[in-house]
């Protein structure tokens, strides 16, 4: 369904009963990547999934800026009056949910960022070639935000207090060492690395998170398994 907050269309769909969960997207993708994953943690939660401005069945804009996309998603959260949401965000779908983290904390109870990063810098160079070179290909201002954005401070993470999870491929498209730093930066930080997969393979169009996730938006008594 579409539905007009902060001056934009965006669609989404719902379902499931329970805690609100919201999954976002990553970088030229939709809703549609969450197909499995959703269908099993709508048993638990209320699951939303939605497609970002100028992405999938939402309006196209000229602000392409990972704060409106964030500043997108508050809005969202206060037009359908969700009270203490249980956030996702893979990939750029991390960024707006770290963004999100940052200009909203009060909002959410939760927060999980896979395949995080917070510079342009933080992406290896065969990752930088590529979306420089479909930059000069497409002229899509979509690539250029991934290779201009987003510039977060490390020392910004300490101010996201709530409960966080970060996951990472083992075969990522970031600079060695960034997990790393990152686990370091959250000050309340559960983390977990996907052996044997590249920065994609583990979530989209896949419902292999779903123990891991269960165990920590459900607050079950058990640690994350090893997939």
């Amino acid at each position: 369904m579409i539905i007009h907050v902060n001056g934009v269309d965006l669609f989404y769909e719902t379902s499931g009963q329970g805690h609100p969960l919201i999954l976002l997207h990553g970088l030229d993708l939709d809703h549609t990547i969450f197909n499995e994953l959703a269908a099993k943690l709508s048993a638990h939660f209320t699951v939303y999934v939605m497609d970002n401005r100028n992405h999938g069945q939402s309006v196209k804009t000229e602000d392409y800026s990972y704060e409106a996309m964030a500043d997108d998603v508050h809005a969202l959260i206060e037009a359908l009056q969700l009270e203490k949401v249980y956030l996702l965000g893979f990939s750029d779908g991390a960024v707006i949910a770290l963004h999100v983290a940052l200009r909203h904390l009060d909002v959410l109870e939760k927060v999980a960022f896979l395949g995080l990063n917070l510079k342009p810098s933080d992406l290896n160079n065969a990752c930088m070639n590529f979306y420089k070179s479909m930059y000069e290909k497409t002229n899509s201002p979509l690539y250029r935000l991934v290779i201009e954005s987003p510039h977060i401070e490390l020392e910004q993470l300490k101010t996201i207090t709530i409960p966080t999870l970060l996951m990472a491929a083992e075969r990522e498209i970031f600079r060695p060492g960034l997990f790393d730093e990152l686990m370091a930066g959250f000050p309340n930080v559960t983390g977990k690395e996907m052996l044997g997969h590249k920065h994609e393979t583990y979530l989209v169009h896949q419902d292999l998170l779903y123990p891991d996730l269960l165990a920590f938006f459900g607050n079950e008594d058990t640690h994350l398994p090893e997939l």
